[in-house]
């Protein structure tokens, strides 16, 4: 994935989940109607970990931390203090799927979200705070929002990553204005420049406490003592030096979206709404010039969670009414998967992937006419509902071996009448060649010779399938060489005849090996069958 860097004009916000951890707790057990007491208090709840063979806490929440208890503090002493404490297990692994939720949330805001360390996001909201009447509102709308999920927020905006880190740390839910970063970081301690514990004991202990500090001091002793790191963080919080974030997800190439006042929750409603979100994204294709080759429908729930639909097509498509044929047929396919909760309140339609729309002559009734479409649309609606497997397309490769000189592909991967032209690389087929058969079989399957003319001719008789077939006529042989550098110096050739039988059924035959040359005896086999 491509890292998005720092431009004139950008803004960062940068949310910090301080007790992620207790929050996933408490909004499992809220679900379940969950009580404590009678009169409903809760005891302080901590998260332990093991660290040296000693539980020490790894999160808490707020009246645990109101108590003054603090991360890294051992499990004992804390139940030593307050007996009357609750101890949870931590568990990473289900922390970090919540906080991946929070990131495919966050993308109702903007699509550049990247995950920062084990409790914090950044989003790039870079012309983005206009769609909400500014960067006030927009902040306001999203930790009401969180806040209403059950999560305790803070959150930073800033030119800088560093600074807006700082800032949702320090300042609870400040907005630094450009600028303004050194301001910001003079007053805090050094921990807000994002540098490692050592580095910031190492710092303190020849009296720099601060961030201002750090800064007025020369640059040159500080890099020879405590490494480059520590300037790097200085720079890229001031905005000297571009930081990289990589986005989570990639960024779609054009996206159109409706929000409701009130949910909808009817997968009806949703199978309704697509072709008109699709007649909106058409135009800016049109704009363009391309058609959307994957398309993905987000539905965002009330309470957080995203669901993501997504479809594929053969060609590059902007018609509304195929679109939302497509996404009705996966809509239909997966609708017993998809939860609407307390229902979606906000619908996304996103191109994905796009190509260049090459425009067609239309008939004088207004048809295309063209029968690859047709087949196309059809393979696509058959791929919505069953899967990209459900139809598979047979290609040819650089082969001389029969069941090797065709691979099966995905409808929508396998190369159309342009791909030669584009320079993509796809075996010609050869029509100077012999006749091949009609029905090719995946794996030759054994056949028992009776009598064969030796040591170069075709058999006499054969049993096939246990039936017994007497040649009256026949081809060949036609002499087909190993792939010595799969199968080894050693491989045995191939001799075909095209032979039929009494009946007037034609089949291809091939012997495995030559008479005399080794001491095995040569295998026949049944390679395919004639029209």
């Amino acid at each position: 994935m491509n890292a998005h860097f720092r431009k004139d004009g950008q803004r960062i916000l940068a949310l910090w989940f301080p007790h992620l951890s207790s929050d996933r707790i408490l909004r499992q057990r809220l679900g379940r109607s969950w009580r404590s007491s009678p009169s409903g208090r809760r005891s302080p709840l901590i998260i332990s970990h093991r660290e040296n063979n000693t539980q020490r806490i790894a999160a808490l929440d707020e009246q645990a931390e109101a108590l003054r208890l603090k991360r890294g503090m051992g499990i004992a002493d804390a139940r030593a203090m307050y007996p009357s404490v609750e101890v949870v297990e931590a568990e990473p692994a289900v922390d970090r799927s919540l906080l991946e939720s929070l990131a495919d949330w966050c993308d109702r805001y903007t699509p550049l979200v990247a995950i920062e360390g084990a409790d914090g996001l950044f989003l790039d909201i870079t012309g983005c705070a206009h769609l909400y009447r500014g960067e006030r509102q927009m902040l306001d709308d999203l930790l009401v929002r969180l806040f209403g999920q059950g999560f305790h927020t803070r959150a930073g905006l800033a030119s800088t990553a560093g600074a807006a880190w700082a800032a949702a740390r320090f300042l609870g839910a400040g907005i630094v204005e450009p600028g303004k970063e050194e301001e910001l970081l003079a007053p805090l301690p050094l921990s807000a420049l994002r540098i490692e514990p050592a580095v910031r004991i190492g710092l303190e202990s020849v009296g720099l406490r601060t961030a201002g500090a750090v800064m007025s001091a020369p640059r040159a002793p500080l890099a020879r003592r405590f490494g480059k790191q520590l300037l790097l963080r200085l720079d890229q919080a001031l905005g000297r030096i571009e930081e990289a974030i990589s986005p989570r997800l990639p960024v779609p190439a054009l996206s159109v979206e409706r929000q409701f006042a009130e949910p909808i929750m009817q997968t009806e409603d949703i199978k309704t709404l697509t072709p008109l979100l699709a007649a909106t994204l058409k135009k800016d294709l049109e704009r363009r010039g391309e058609g959307a080759r994957v398309l993905q429908l987000a539905l965002f729930r009330v309470d957080g969670a995203v669901c993501r639909i997504v479809i594929g097509t053969s060609r590059p498509l902007r018609e509304p009414s195929l679109i939302g044929r497509l996404f009705q047929e996966k809509l239909t396919a997966v609708e017993s998967d998809i939860d609407a909760g307390y229902g979606f309140e906000l619908v996304r339609l996103s191109a994905l992937a796009v190509a260049h729309f090459d425009m067609q002559q239309t008939d004088l009734d207004g048809d295309v006419g063209h029968a690859g479409e047709a087949l196309a649309i059809f393979a696509d609606r058959v791929r919505a509902r069953l899967g990209e497997q459900a139809v598979m397309k047979p290609v040819p490769v650089e082969s001389h071996i029969p069941e090797r000189s065709i691979i099966m592909v995905p409808f929508a991967e396998a190369p159309g009448k342009g791909d030669l032209a584009k320079g993509r690389q796809v075996a010609p087929w050869d029509l100077s060649r012999p006749e091949r058969p009609f029905r090719l079989f995946r794996h030759p399957e054994p056949v028992e010779v009776a009598a064969a003319e030796i040591p170069e001719g075709p058999p006499i008789y054969f049993r096939w399938r246990r039936v017994i077939h007497k040649v009256t006529r026949s081809e060949g042989p036609e002499r087909i060489a190993p792939e010595w550098w799969l199968e080894g110096k050693d491989a045995p050739t191939r001799d075909y005849f095209r032979v039929e039988d009494g009946d007037g059924r034609r089949y291809w035959l091939y012997r495995q090996g030559l008479y005399g040359a080794s001491q095995d005896t040569p295998r026949w086999f049944m390679h395919g069958i004639f029209a």
